[in-house]
């Protein structure tokens, strides 16, 4: 079994080197190989051991560590070959104009990756408009856009089984899209034999965002040489908002299909209060993160992808305020077309998530997971060398 592993390894390790590189993913390779001869920053994160397990960077690996990067950007201002020095080594950026080239790789359809990518923002504010407005000139073939109220009676404007056929379609659609990206590049990266132990290590890593500290605990550099927690905590308001957006979903469907109690929910029930806790989360998150984004050196990241990561920022903005909005006029003549609104933005969202920032984090967690592994084994180097 050993044997046809190692065979198995040796092929794959073939295929990805008769596979040319790109020049981004070229300049990858001559960084980490300074930074192997270097090694300073060993310690800042997952990306400097997983490096030292390797010479040679192929494809597949340049992949890996490209997406293991949480660019931080504390390697950056740490070393000493940076620019303006005639090495010129960069690994944040580097790894980000990779990263931005396997969000379109791996996307399925790959052509909508490649637009998105291109036009994230445009994208993402024509595609929640144009939703938007469809659904407000079905509701004026219906009736009209303003009414009498309703008493927060969503499905008095669009019934129950139609919001299920359209947000499940879409949802249904982001989860195809998500999963069969990481998939290949799973397969690509080849982890090796999963065990509880990785898995869980990965999982804490994901949830705590453990590689934007900067290594040391300090944070992240954003503008300047300044280290700040500002980064990280902005991440967490966003991804816990979302998680609990989300849950607010999946127990309104449980007390729809389990319990028979159906919306409008009151303002103390659970899905209400996690909704509204989710909402103030991706208001605060991707607020701060729009405001660093803006902000961060331009050393710091790919200046291509801005409009794809201010396209998701601004998305999942509209998304909560629209829905907190609703929340709030319920009860109002207005209703109606403010839940046009906001589901048009919430469609918009689910359909671009493969292809931009979010697919980054899945990517992200797949490359953390594949490092919880690749650590548990021998380094072939290393027992080369002794």
């Amino acid at each position: 079994m050993q044997q046809l592993e190692r065979l198995v390894a040796e092929a794959r390790d073939l295929a990805a080197g008769a596979i040319p590189l790109t020049d981004k993913e070229v300049e990858v390779g001559r960084i980490m190989k300074i930074c192997n001869a270097c090694r300073y920053c060993e310690g800042f994160c997952a990306v400097f051991p997983a490096m030292t397990r390797r010479l040679e960077f192929d494809k597949a690996d340049v992949h890996y560590l490209a997406n293991l990067c949480h660019n931080c950007g504390a390697c950056l201002h740490a070393c000493q070959y940076a620019p303006p020095h005639e090495f010129a080594v960069n690994v944040p950026q580097a790894m980000a104009r990779v990263r931005g080239e396997t969000y379109s790789s791996y996307a399925w359809p790959a052509a909508l990756g490649s637009l998105y990518k291109r036009n994230g923002l445009t994208v993402a504010l024509a595609l929640a408009g144009a939703l938007a407005l469809f659904l407000m000139l079905a509701m004026m073939a219906a009736g009209g856009l303003l009414h009498r109220p309703l008493a927060g009676n969503f499905y008095a404007v669009f019934p129950h089984n139609t919001l299920v056929l359209m947000f499940g379609t879409v949802f249904g659609f982001a989860v195809l899209a998500l999963g069969l990206g990481v998939r290949r590049f799973w397969r690509d990266v080849a982890p090796g034999a999963l065990g509880s132990g990785a898995a869980a290590e990965a999982a804490g890593h994901v949830l705590a965002l453990k590689y934007l500290d900067g290594g040391h605990g300090e944070g992240c550099n954003n503008e300047d040489d300044t280290f700040s927690l500002q980064r990280r905590r902005f991440h967490h308001f966003t991804f816990y908002g979302f998680m609990l957006c989300f849950a607010a979903t999946a127990v309104a469907t449980l007390y729809h299909y389990l319990f028979g109690w159906h919306a409008p929910y009151a303002l103390n029930s659970v899905p209400v209060l996690l909704g509204v806790a989710g909402g103030i989360g991706l208001l605060i998150g991707p607020a701060g993160l729009l405001w660093l984004n803006l902000r961060r050196h331009p050393l710091h990241g790919d200046a291509a992808q801005k409009p794809m990561d201010i396209g998701f920022i601004v998305l999942l903005l509209l998304t909560s305020s629209t829905g907190l909005l609703l929340l709030g006029l319920r009860d109002t003549a207005a209703m109606g077309l403010l839940l046009a609104l906001h589901l048009g933005v919430v469609m918009a969202l689910f359909l671009t998530l493969p292809y931009g920032k979010f697919a980054h984090g899945v990517f992200r967690s797949a490359a953390l997971l594949k490092w919880s592994i690749e650590k548990r084994l021998p380094n072939r180097l290393q027992l080369a060398s002794d």
